[in-house]
């Protein structure tokens, strides 16, 4: 089938992840900056204050991707940079920046898809609650709106809130993210609800005040199974599992994603959590669920599932000395992204976008100046066949965007492993594009035609 010839083609990052100046121009303190003030709460120390510098390198890093023939970028906005207090004045400086990196993309001819919250939530907010407090919805609407007004004439694909089983899981029933806290089950549901709000109420938003006719979605995650076989009880036991609510985490696609596409909470869920469950308010739900554009589709790793003999679904373990894990140990199944598609689209019935998708390597600058990673080239390459056998298969896929396109500071693992098509180096910040970059740029020039061509 190949890849449609309006196929969009991208890289991600995150503010946070990569801007650095986190105390220049009027920036507020997000949670992130404190978080990683706390003792051992990051790899070694580590800090996003500098980071890879691209509030000051935004012009060069722009031109690296125009030189890479990278096509869309999606990129985050600070809140705190915004807005330093959450709410209220606005800091025209941080404001400015974002237009002046959007008018560089434009005129560089990179589509920006601009995501508002990718977990750099304001500190003042979180003193005041954070997303316990009924009013962070509308505190995130009023965020949303004041950027949709000013970026709108040249930005018309938005996202409003990613991941939000990392920053409400991992963030507040964990704490292994800012802001750090562990909450019981029915504050960290509770918190979720709101955050679910804020992005309807930022849906809301964005389509009152966008200049453009805007193109809408948000960004999941969740655990992701893929049959063990091609046999119907397997495909089954992978889509039960996939859309599953069976334990006490966050990491539950259709928790999040139901009530966003459906307007209801999965039942599974609501038996299982039971007294624990958020309070829903009358409108909560037609809120929430917001018309939405694509549903996009976050994947790294996933999990074989089969039917038991009982018929009830089960996940097999990884055997014994399985090659293909990243620096993390993450397995690597490219399959998984196939059955992540075809479920997703197949559940929810929107066109899918694939958002993040990346490869955590050892990677370094070799004696001869370059740097080698053929396994990030294989991984990506691997999960694209299988992106065009889902289209072969029905499944509408509209875009793909790797994770990431330079190395950056990677959460909690600080700057320990590297995801990037670029290099960074953090002493210098010197960017050395990888093996990969350029492997993908001719994949994007072939518009995935390269894909097949190659050998294996």
């Amino acid at each position: 089938m190949g890849f449609p010839e309006d196929f969009v083609w991208g890289v991600s990052t995150a503010s946070y992840q990569i801007e650095g100046a986190a105390y220049e121009d009027g920036k507020g303190l997000s949670v992130w900056d404190v978080f990683c003030r706390r003792p051992g709460a990051v790899w070694s120390g580590h800090t996003g204050d500098v980071a890879c510098d691209h509030y000051h390198r935004w012009r060069d890093d722009v031109a690296l991707m125009q030189s890479l023939g990278i096509p869309a970028y999606r990129l985050s906005v600070s809140w705190p940079r915004v807005l330093p207090e959450g709410t209220g004045a606005v800091n025209e400086k941080g404001l400015s920046f974002y237009e002046r990196l959007v008018d560089a993309l434009v005129g560089a001819g990179i589509e920006p898809w601009v995501m508002l919250f990718h977990w750099d939530y304001p500190q003042a907010l979180f003193q005041r609650g954070g997303w316990l407090n009924p009013d962070s919805p509308g505190w995130f609407a009023d965020y949303a709106a004041l950027v949709v007004e000013r970026l709108s004439d040249r930005v018309s694909h938005w996202f409003t809130i990613e991941e939000p089983p990392c920053f409400i899981g991992l963030g507040h029933q964990t704490g292994e993210h800012a802001p750090g806290i562990r909450l019981g089950l029915s504050q960290v549901l509770q918190a979720g609800h709101h955050a679910l709000l804020a992005h309807g109420k930022g849906v809301q938003a964005i389509r009152a005040d966008a200049r453009t006719t805007p193109l809408v979605g948000l960004v999941p995650a969740g655990q992701c199974y893929y049959p063990a076989t091609d046999g119907d009880a397997d495909v089954e036991a992978a889509r039960r599992l996939t859309f599953s609510v069976a334990d006490r985490t966050c990491f539950h696609h259709a928790w999040w994603l139901d009530p966003i596409y459906l307007g209801r909470y999965p039942e599974d869920g609501l038996a299982f959590y039971r007294a624990d469950a958020p309070q829903v308010a009358p409108g909560d739900m037609e809120t929430i669920r917001q018309p939405l554009d694509f549903c996009a589709i976050n994947y790294y790793s996933g999990h074989a599932a089969e039917a038991g003999p009982d018929g009830a679904p089960r996940v097999l373990p990884r055997p014994p000395g399985y090659p293909m894990t990243t620096q993390s140990d993450w397995a690597i199944t490219p399959s998984g992204i196939y059955w992540t598609a075809r479920f997703f689209h197949e559940r929810y019935g929107l066109p899918i976008v694939v958002t993040e998708n990346g490869h955590q390597n050892n990677d370094y600058v070799m004696l001869d100046g370059k740097v080698h990673d053929p396994q990030r080239i294989d991984y990506t390459r691997r999960h694209l066949l299988e992106l065009e056998r889902a289209m072969g298969d029905g499944v509408p896929v509209e875009g793909y965007f790797h994770w990431t396109i330079m190395d950056n500071f990677e959460w909690a693992f600080g700057y320990k492993v590297r995801v990037g098509l670029v290099y960074t180096d953090y002493t210098t910040l010197e960017r050395v594009p990888k093996d990969s970059a350029y492997w993908y740029k001719k994949v994007i020039e072939t518009n995935g035609a390269s894909l097949r061509a190659e050998p294996g």
